[in-house]
């Protein structure tokens, strides 16, 4: 990907919707609600506090990523849809 975001801004990659139902019945595509998780493409340099001083974005490539249902902006890049979030905006990071 040749995006690289600015400030404190990350790109995630949305993962993919679920399919059926946990009894296995089929979702129908109006009714699949989009995923509230993904993994981190590329990262930001961070955004300066008040004194000046340069805060990096708690996150890193890779990290599987919870964030805000209404958060970000959907964009598309090279044919892949990837959403565009602050890092104020991600709730929580994945641990294994």
């Amino acid at each position: 990907m040749n995006l690289k975001p600015l400030g404190d801004r990350v790109i995630i990659k949305r993962d993919e919707a679920e399919e059926t139902t946990a009894s296995g019945l089929y979702i129908a595509s109006a009714a699949k609600e989009k995923p509230q998780s993904g993994i981190v493409l590329a990262v930001g340099e961070g955004k300066l506090d008040k004194d000046g001083n340069l805060v990096p974005v708690p996150v890193k490539v890779g990290d599987r990523v919870l964030y805000g249902k209404f958060g970000g902006t959907e964009v598309t890049v090279d044919d892949e849809e990837v959403v565009i979030l602050r890092s104020e905006d991600l709730y929580g990071v994945y641990t294994d």
